[in-house]
């Protein structure tokens, strides 16, 4: 009798305990699992080389003329023009890589194991943002401490914000990377991903300036036109144009709506 008591009663305590342990934790971020993923970015040289490698090539493949440091536009030289227009193109570059992991992850059953465990299904999503707006932060200094050793010069206050601009406007594309994650297959995620990240940032006039005409009018519906134009904004000193914040709103809005929408799906499977 005795013994059969307390087999109840340690039942009844562990039984809290266990049902504890499998509790969702509270908060919005998991800092364990926060640090687990900052890790494992850190141990992927190819995304490092890709997202901190090919933005500082361009920028000095197509801002470091002679004649560009001497020319201004608006606050700044025509170099540090470029030079934000390539930290927008490196942020939006690690955004979409850092959303888009989702894909090698489903494929890899590594999101199947996180369901098993207390972690929620919103913790998962937002340390993935977290994740790609750090690597897109990363991205964005690199171009930008390339870009003042190379020459680029302007207002320092407006040449800061516009750099802020460029990685807090990447958000947009993390959303795009989640989206595509969950929507394309794992094998060639980023071999679709990355020419269409270099036909939109063509689009946004980050590569060269978009001029007149036909394609001119077509690119302001690209997802990047306006990010470009915000972004650059504080440097000519033109204000940022209605059009573009509608642009940016819109096309945040269709991304984060795709990434609920296939994240829904994904996880009613299970």
């Amino acid at each position: 009798m005795t013994t059969a008591a307390t087999t109840a009663t340690a039942g009844s305590t562990t039984a809290p305990a266990a049902d504890a342990d499998r509790a969702p934790r509270a908060g919005l971020l998991n800092p364990a699992f926060l640090a687990v993923e900052l890790r494992r970015l850190l141990r992927n040289r190819r995304t490092i080389i890709f997202t901190l490698v090919m933005p500082p090539v361009f920028f000095l493949i197509f801002g470091t003329a002679d004649a560009y440091t001497a020319q201004s536009v608006g606050h700044a030289n025509v170099t540090a023009w470029i030079m934000t227009s390539m930290a927008l193109y490196g942020a939006m570059l690690a955004t979409t890589g850092g959303g888009a992991s989702v894909s090698v992850e489903r494929a890899q059953g590594w999101t199947r194991q996180l369901r098993l465990t207390p972690l929620r299904p919103a913790t998962y999503v937002a340390t993935k943002v977290v994740v790609a707006m750090v690597l897109g932060l990363a991205s964005a200094l690199v171009v930008t401490v390339v870009g003042l050793v190379s020459g680029a010069s302007g207002d320092a206050g407006r040449v800061a914000l516009s750099v802020a601009l460029a990685w807090a406007g990447s958000v947009v594309f993390a959303a795009f990377g989640l989206f595509m994650g969950y929507l394309l297959p794992a094998e060639n995620v980023m071999q679709i991903l990355g020419p269409v990240l270099a036909l939109l940032a063509f689009a946004g006039g980050l590569f060269v300036p978009l001029g007149d005409g036909l394609f001119a009018d077509i690119a302001q519906v690209s997802p990047t036109y306006g990010l470009a134009e915000i972004v650059r904004a504080p440097l000519t000193g033109d204000g940022v144009p209605v059009w573009a914040v509608v642009n940016v709103l819109a096309w945040a809005a269709v991304f984060v709506s795709g990434a609920a929408w296939r994240f829904r799906r994904d996880t009613a499977r299970v």
